[in-house]
């Protein structure tokens, strides 16, 4: 596929975009890879300059040599920078000034920070109360990772040690890889609005879309809210989790990238009949549970949620003759309510447990086999929905 055009969006709200043109043509640029766009606006020219990947270097009015990975900032004083990792191997980390006087080129570059655990990538910068985070990602090629973030109070360092973004583990960061970030600052707060890349079904998880999530702060931690939906008002800086909010983690089993046993945000017993399995109802990967011999196995998700009437559904597809084979909530503040799946399901078929009324605060749900040898169950798009 051919690139079409660099694309411009403008938003009052950061809800409704309005498409304002084209920036550059697939034709303007000659072809190539393009990716990790950033725009920052001169103060002194009054000029936006777009800084962009392009083939094996970077493009704005000028190029050079290309980054392994960057977005740009843009400071509190109008100083925009470059946030890159090196090319070859990815593992040292770089601040490099954009030039003051029109943007159009980069400054010698500050090694910030060497990453002693095979290279970053997806590097980004947002600041928060005076503090800088620089955050990458894995080097996953296109999948998704948790984000990794170092943190200073200059730009150009010194920074601290390494450490995980909380809430980016459970589903290495809403599956997505780090992208962009920029802050919200309006009327009655502030938070850290953070862009995620899903790469265009090179690890298929979905068609290219950036993922929006809410970054907040404990103190000087930063919390990562992994939401399906949730409202913006970007005049007064602040969000809320949408009612429509799938409260499930790593729901479709896509987060985790690889054949393995042990899935992100989830907890199993019964051992290695718990597995993910390729060619899901959506996506990649399913959740299966299977064996050769009998067994008794789960796979669940404890989950804190408001108070109210929830939803449970979720695709399945079964052997049947299961002694017992359930999607389930409980653990809610009401006995178990389950749906049985222990019957022949030979094509993708979605279940529901409904009525479900948490007054505890939170829930788990998951899927239960006490099956016989050669039993199985596959599922996937698990959703926990308030209804009520």
């Amino acid at each position: 596929m051919s690139l079409s055009a660099i694309t411009i969006y403008s938003s009052t709200d950061l809800a409704n975009w309005k498409f304002e043109g084209n920036a550059l043509t697939g034709s303007e640029l000659g072809g190539g890879w393009v990716g990790r766009i950033g725009v920052a606006r001169n103060p002194n020219t009054g000029k936006f300059v777009l800084v962009s990947q392009l083939g094996a270097g970077l493009v704005f009015a000028t190029s050079t040599g290309m980054s392994g990975d960057q977005s740009i900032f843009t400071d509190d004083d109008g100083k925009a920078y470059v946030i890159f990792s090196n090319k070859s191997g990815r593992s040292h980390l770089y601040v490099s000034p954009l030039r003051a006087s029109d943007y159009l080129h980069v400054e010698p570059a500050k090694n910030v920070y060497n990453s002693s655990a095979g290279g970053r990538e997806g590097n980004i910068m947002f600041k928060y109360n005076g503090t800088y985070y620089f955050c990458s990602s894995d080097l996953h090629g296109w999948n998704a990772s948790h984000a990794y973030c170092i943190t200073s109070r200059n730009i150009m360092g010194p920074y601290s040690a390494e450490f995980v973004m909380q809430g980016t583990r459970a589903d290495f960061s809403h599956v997505t890889q780090t992208g962009l970030a920029f802050t919200v600052t309006g009327s009655s707060g502030s938070f850290v609005m953070f862009g995620g890349d899903r790469w265009s079904d090179f690890a298929g998880n979905g068609i290219g879309y950036n993922q929006w999530l809410p970054v907040t702060f404990n103190g000087t931690t930063p919390v990562f809210h992994s939401l399906n939906q949730w409202t913006v008002d970007a005049a007064a800086g602040t969000w809320s989790v949408g009612r429509g909010n799938n409260y499930v983690l790593n729901p479709s089993a896509e987060a985790d990238r690889v054949a393995q046993n042990d899935l992100a945000g989830w907890t199993t017993t019964g051992g290695a009949v718990n597995s993910n399995k390729q060619g899901g109802h959506t996506g990649r990967w399913a959740f299966a549970q299977s064996s050769s011999s009998a067994y008794s196995a789960s796979r669940y998700q404890n989950i804190a949620v408001p108070n109210g009437t929830y939803t449970l559904s979720a695709w399945v597809k079964s052997s049947g003759g299961q002694k017992k084979a359930t999607v389930f909530a409980k653990n809610f503040g009401g006995a178990e309510l389950a749906t049985s799946i222990n019957r022949s399901l030979g094509s993708w078929t979605k279940v529901s447990v409904t009525g479900i009324a948490v007054t505890n605060g939170s829930i788990q749900v998951g899927v239960f086999s006490d099956a016989n040898a050669g039993n199985w169950v596959n599922v996937d798009d698990f959703s926990l929905v308030q209804t009520g």
